[in-house]
């Protein structure tokens, strides 16, 4: 299921590409987004504990951030994440996808929901069914407490936005 819409919010295009995301503003969505997988990160690495590519994409996300890095790298760094998920459970799976996510906030922006979303996927997934939905809500509310001032309107319009397309698990 794609969570990025066909029609891109311009809020969330960077200058060079004809939108009107600020680079400091773009590097506050990836710093956010890094945060909300590194947050989930031990549900992968208690599971896969001599696996670090979920690990290694958020540190690129921010050796990206801190300019160290090419856009491209971070953007391959995305992949690599992803693929550690294959294969396992749930909460695993949901918490290498956040970081791929995050680190792919340096190609295209938009992706910092799909962190945000995967993480309270893998939390949601990590308890009892019967635990899921407050575990979920306290993972959001997490999540929503940390977003950056600069870019609070803009992350919680795009939540409202794409809720649909990101599992309604940014509901309220």
């Amino acid at each position: 299921m794609p969570i990025l819409p066909t029609d891109r919010d311009p809020r969330l295009v960077t200058l060079r590409r004809g939108g009107t995301l600020t680079d400091a503003h773009h590097h506050l969505l990836a710093e956010w987004a890094l945060g909300c997988a590194e947050h989930v990160l031990p549900l992968f690495e208690d599971r896969v504990p001599d696996d670090s590519r979920p690990r290694d994409a958020i540190e690129v996300g921010r050796a990206w951030i801190r300019g160290e890095v090419p856009m491209a790298v971070a953007h391959r760094t995305a992949f690599v994440a992803n693929a550690a998920g294959r294969g396992m459970p749930d909460p695993v799976k949901f918490a290498a996808l956040a970081a791929g996510q995050a680190v792919a906030v340096a190609h295209v922006a938009a992706h910092d929901l799909g962190a945000a979303a995967y993480a309270i996927r893998a939390v949601g997934a990590s308890v009892p069914v019967e635990d899921a939905a407050r575990a979920s809500a306290a993972e959001r509310e997490w999540q929503r407490e940390r977003i950056p001032d600069e870019v609070r309107e803009l992350v919680l319009d795009d939540q409202r936005a794409r809720n649909a397309l990101c599992w309604n698990v940014f509901d309220d």
